[in-house]
């Protein structure tokens, strides 16, 4: 095990509006910080794309910032995360043939439809332990090949978008099993590719690149990625993982048992298992874990803090990136009762995926009345994000899985009233997580074990995982007041999509 003072491995996460780095010491310590922003393009209602040549330029322009502020320091290795279930076509050359379609486009609801059709609902969730989503990457494949064929006749290569910036980086095509399981294409079982997945929907396994487990050392930087990042040639590159996954190790979410509920522009309840759990209904998402022989369950809410950006932005007309108005926000909504006096909002603003796996799902407020203003908007908005994430929860213990510790992490986590809403919400203690850097200091921690420079997980977590602040114990009388609130709100999307007010565009 390495210990040196001046060691250290940098953690790299592509997210879906910016990319961050961090260093990170053998004491645990994040010795330098770095980000970079890029566009994120809806050319039709419900599509979702980025250039990938933006991802490439943020990371250059991180890597490059990182290493100028480490100085001499030893640069021990690389660890990678990013977006889920993107997918970034390549041809022969390694050439970008079309923007990426990202997690959160849902153009591919007649592919998941056939995906069903062509091996069963339950065969695909036996396999991959999850149903067809249009998040996932192989319907985005079967949609190039019917909507561009072209673009489909070209492709040498089929990478997750974090996987492109290594490939960029090394030379090397790889991925993790973590990541991997957000293709539809993985049996989490084996913790590699179904030859029946694959060969049911035509999918060349040339395409895929090969699956590691997180912490192992996969490529080194080559000539032209040191040359571009100033990183130096030969540095070891861990397999990484998924946003998710190394958010949940940057949490300290390494056993079983363990879970983080994290509100970013979407939402995730993820709890940490020492065994394969499926939702037999796919309203769950069931993925392997970053930590080797782990797996995961996790609930996915499309627009949790991102519902609140779009309400700051479009209906309000503000500047969400500024943050202050956020706080704004929950100021005035703060000393309004629980359920926005008889208002209600279904935050499927980008479709749904748990627990109803519904591309056409939308959002609504239901109950407006003259009484209402933006303060009972912004309440029940926040209210019916934090009624998804107890969909989620009932989902999990249903399946048995009941977190033993639950943490809150992301943007959205730092505000008080949010923690307050939504301890009530799920009904049970909530602990801030300490650590602010998530899934960058998640890959730099799987770098660090990968290398040598932490012993195991359990060391990594007990050198970089500040201990959790005092947790949020939900009030008796808000838990009281949302366990009511939430049979209605779980009345309205049956009562909407039943009458057929989802699927238009």
């Amino acid at each position: 095990m390495t210990t040196a003072r001046d060691a250290l491995t940098i953690g790299l996460d592509l997210g879906t509006s910016a990319l961050k780095a961090v260093a990170l010491d053998a004491a645990g310590r994040i010795r330098a910080r770095a980000g970079a922003s890029y566009p994120l393009a809806t050319p039709r209602p419900g599509w979702s794309e980025q250039d990938p040549e933006d991802w490439w330029r943020a990371a250059r322009d991180c890597l490059a910032r990182i290493r100028a502020a480490t100085g001499d320091a030893e640069i021990l290795g690389l660890g990678l995360s990013g977006q889920m279930h993107g997918s970034v076509f390549l041809d022969a050359e390694g050439a970008v043939i079309r923007p990426a379609l990202l997690w959160n486009d849902a153009r591919t609801g007649a592919q998941c439809a056939e995906i069903e059709r062509r091996l069963g609902r339950a065969r695909v969730l036996e396999i991959t332990g999850n149903r067809p989503s249009a998040g996932f990457q192989a319907p985005k494949i079967l949609w190039l090949a019917e909507q561009e064929p072209e673009a489909h006749a070209r492709i040498a290569r089929v990478l997750l978008p974090k996987d492109f910036l290594r490939l960029r980086l090394t030379g090397t095509a790889a991925t993790d099993a973590a990541d991997a399981s957000g293709t539809l294409l993985l049996d989490i079982r084996t913790r590699d590719y179904s030859p029946e997945m694959l060969d049911a929907l035509e999918i060349p396994r040339s395409w895929l690149p090969p699956v590691h487990e997180g912490p192992e050392i996969v490529a080194h930087i080559d000539a032209a990625g040191a040359a571009a990042s100033g990183l130096p040639e030969g540095l070891p590159v861990v397999a990484g993982g998924g946003d998710n996954a190394c958010a949940a190790i940057g949490a300290g979410i390494v056993a079983g048992g363990d879970g983080v509920c994290s509100i970013g522009t979407s939402g995730t309840l993820f709890v940490h298992a020492e065994r394969a759990v499926a939702d037999p209904e796919g309203g769950l998402n069931a993925f392997c874990a970053a930590v080797p022989g782990g797996w995961h369950l996790m609930g996915v809410v499309l627009s949790a803090g991102g519902a609140l950006a779009w309400f700051a932005e479009k209906v309000l007309g503000e500047t969400a990136a500024e943050g202050a108005v956020f706080d704004r926000l929950f100021a005035e909504i703060a000393d309004l009762p629980a359920g926005a006096e008889g208002l209600l909002f279904l935050p499927y603003l980008a479709g749904e995926r748990s627990p109803h796996m519904d591309p056409d799902a939308r959002g609504a407020w239901v109950g407006l009345s003259l009484a209402h203003d933006r303060r009972h908007m912004a309440r029940a908005l926040v209210e019916g994000v934090g009624f998804a994430f107890a969909d989620c929860l009932a989902r999990m213990r249903g399946l048995g899985l009941e977190p033993r510790r639950l943490l809150l992490a992301g943007g959205g986590a730092r505000n008080p009233h949010w923690r307050e809403i939504l301890a009530a919400q799920l009904d049970r203690p909530l602990l801030p997580a300490a650590a602010e850097d998530g899934p960058a200091l998640g890959a730099a921690m799987l770098a660090g074990v990968g290398t040598g420079m932490f012993a195991d997980f359990g060391d990594a977590v007990a050198r970089c995982v500040p201990a959790a602040e005092t947790e949020v114990t939900p009030a008796a009388d808000a838990v009281a007041a949302y366990g009511g609130l939430l049979a209605r709100y779980r009345k309205l999307y049956p009562a909407l999509a039943g009458a057929g007010l989802f699927g238009e565009r």
